[in-house]
């Protein structure tokens, strides 16, 4: 899932460098949603761990 973040991250660059707006905006907040359902699942990762090991 990271590797589609920086991916999404590297086509947003590269499109806005290009003058794409649009396609740049699509993809930077494409991103964002995707960084942010990685990082909730890696808190309920860290929290079933940590339940686990107790």
């Amino acid at each position: 899932m990271l590797r589609l973040i920086i991916f999404l991250l590297v086509i947003a660059l590269i499109a806005a460098v290009l003058g794409f707006g649009g396609i740049a905006g699509a993809a930077a907040g494409i991103a964002k949603i995707v960084f942010y359902i990685f990082l909730v699942l890696l808190v309920i990762s860290l929290i079933f761990r940590l339940l686990r090991k107790v």
